[in-house]
């Protein structure tokens, strides 16, 4: 029931994901319609996309997010995904699910396209707005098992986003971090990276607090948003159509890359149990490929792989 373009999209891109093969169960009112043969949860409350997170968990107790999170850690269901409210998502999966042991505060690592690359791991992405140094070491531990699950990657390189790249540069947040960081073992950590680095493949892994995190997010989305719809509305002058025409086969590629619906949402990493964050005005199509990115974080065991990391960390 969350999400701008909910029920609708939600339950289209459930169907989808169902005829492609993977199980998926509901949570919703009883008698929605639209839900075809597959199984519904009921829950009889939602929690709406201006609520707020932390004591709407607390009130709506049978609302469609507590009873996806509760479904989650009672085995009724592998994983959980949500495009409503992103901050009582989080609660929701913190609160009935639990933190992996040794966890002190979960984060939300999103993935940002690379062009012609593999993705670039961003994290925290608004889930802790404030920090410490030692929290950005797990983000780091984290990222770099979900950037091995997700994308293969088996040494994934570790970057600390500050305002330069030399070691001394940053807040006292940054350098200590960087001292943390520098002596952790393992993850592959290659220093500092800068904003322009995000977008690159010069990094697989880059780690932040929850508050510069959500700001880097919004603002590349901000701006491909508009690079995109500026060069659409050049391209298609009457008098670029030869041209469009024949750089459409290489822009569409490009296009397909930035496209938010088809990186599959951003995941809440640290709790015990896979939980997806899709984008407030998901799509089917983005549905689909958050249920996939669920199904396969959970076949690869991600949340075990996070477990052994953090328990290996801490008796170093």
């Amino acid at each position: 029931m969350g999400g701008d373009r909910a029920p609708g999209e939600i339950l289209a891109g459930a169907l989808q994901a169902a005829e492609a093969g993977i199980p998926v169960v509901l949570v919703g009112p009883e008698g929605l319609e639209g839900t075809g043969d597959l199984p519904l949860i009921p829950a009889s409350e939602v929690i709406e996309m201006d609520d707020d997170p932390a004591s709407s968990v607390r009130k709506k107790r049978d609302s469609t997010l507590v009873r996806a999170a509760e479904a989650v850690r009672d085995g009724k269901a592998s994983a959980m995904i949500s495009a409503g409210n992103t901050g009582a998502t989080m609660a929701s999966a913190l609160l009935r699910m639990g933190r992996i042991k040794g966890v002190h505060r979960p984060a939300i690592a999103t993935p940002v396209p690379v062009p012609g690359g593999t993705p670039t791991v961003l994290l925290d992405a608004g889930a802790n707005a404030e920090v410490q140094a030692d929290w950005l070491v797990q983000f780091a531990v984290m990222g770099s098992v979900y950037a091995r699950q997700r994308y293969g990657i088996a040494q994934p390189k570790v970057g600390l986003l500050s305002i330069g790249e030399e070691p001394g540069k940053g807040d006292t947040l940054r350098k200590d971090a960087y001292e943390l960081l520098s002596a952790a073992r393992g993850i592959n950590f290659i220093g500092n990276v800068e904003g322009r680095d995000i977008t690159t493949d010069a990094v697989d892994v880059v780690v932040t607090d929850g508050f510069t995190g959500n700001v880097v997010l919004k603002t590349l989305e901000g701006t491909l948003r508009t690079v995109i719809r500026a060069l659409l509305e050049a391209i298609t002058q009457p008098e670029y159509k030869e041209h469009a025409d024949a750089l459409m086969p290489a822009l569409l590629p490009m296009y397909a890359t930035f496209d938010p619906d088809n990186t599959g949402g951003a995941i809440l990493l640290g709790i015990d149990g896979v939980c997806i964050i899709s984008h407030g005005s998901s799509s089917a199509r983005a549905m689909v490929n958050g249920i996939k990115v669920a199904q396969e974080m959970v076949e690869t065991g991600m949340v075990g792989a996070i477990r052994d990391a953090i328990a290996a960390t801490a008796t170093e």
